[in-house]
């Protein structure tokens, strides 16, 4: 039986994950403020990673709040002490995990609407969102685990029954609300977490596999053309639309940030596709149908 440690096991790919690795025969343990080891107690967190195969960091607060100097001190600490911790104990194994893969994002990128950004060319951007995925990448690189793999997982916007960018979403359009974000021209790049989970079994089989791995669905679609999707999913024919103003004020009101619509994200994941990846939902027309399917079912 081959066994996983998942790091921040308890949000929303966390527990798909946990699901998905039991289903599929893992045995599966956690380290988190909860579970089999929690945080701060390295010599538990090195015991339960000895003779793992594989080590899934997921940990971090997440990024859909208000960008005070409070949270924005949190969403770094929370990602850059974890790493900091998993290193030190996976440097503590006699037998480490021969792979960890570490949580990053595909908006270390700049604000492509030119050309999509991959794993070879992609020029890395700028501001707070961009500072936390360098300094989270920079703490896995730090690590001295000479024996173990490990790669940044550069994921875009994670799409699944019950949770991840669906729920916001579909509020809005609920709403009434669900009209182009700003002008509607910047990219989205995306991913369901089914495709999420399927690419990093597949790059666990994949050992030659290195470096920073971008996971994101090849059918890059603009906002406008996300929010009419998603229009058509929720079966509602209309939706006002919001100029960049009226988002900073809704912005407020829900307690978010408006870069996480209006910055373009165009990422490109070339390592996986280069590799033989083939991806279950490619397109995003799909990728919500079967979403829709999940949550009613």
């Amino acid at each position: 039986m081959k066994s996983v440690v998942i790091a921040g096991a308890s949000g929303f790919i966390g527990t798909y994950f946990r699901r998905e690795f039991a289903a599929g025969g893992w045995q599966v343990r956690t380290v988190g403020r909860t579970g089999d080891a929690v945080w701060g107690n390295t010599a538990a967190i090195t015991e339960l990673l000895e003779g793992a195969d594989l080590l899934v960091n997921l940990a971090g607060k997440s990024v859909s709040c208000r960008y005070t100097p409070a949270n924005k001190a949190e969403i770094m600490r929370s990602r850059r002490e974890t790493t900091a911790e998993l290193g030190r104990a996976v440097a503590g194994c006699t037998r480490p995990p021969r792979d960890w893969f570490n949580a990053s994002t595909g908006t270390i990128y700049r604000d492509a609407r030119d050309r999509p950004q991959d794993e070879c060319d992609g020029e890395l951007g700028s501001g707070f969102s961009v500072e936390v995925a360098r300094g989270w990448e920079e703490t896995l690189t730090a690590a001295n685990t000479p024996g173990t793999r490990r790669i940044p997982l550069r994921i875009t916007i994670a799409m699944g029954p019950g949770g991840g960018a669906m729920r916001p979403f579909n509020t809005l359009v609920r709403l009434g609300l669900g009209g182009r974000m700003g002008g509607g021209e910047q990219k989205y790049s995306w991913v369901h977490i089914e495709d999420l989970f399927r690419a990093v079994i597949f790059l666990h089989s994949h050992p030659e596999i290195t470096g920073p791995v971008n996971i994101a669905a090849p059918g890059v679609v603009k906002n406008a053309t996300l929010m009419a999707a998603v229009r058509r999913a929720n079966h509602v024919p209309f939706g006002l639309p919001a100029p960049a103003w009226l988002l900073r004020i809704r912005a407020v009101l829900i307690c978010t940030e408006t870069e996480l619509v209006l910055k373009s994200r165009w990422v490109s994941a070339s390592k996986l596709q280069d590799a033989g990846f083939e991806w279950k939902h490619p397109e995003l027309a799909g990728a919500l149908a079967d979403i829709a399917g999940g949550s009613r079912g």
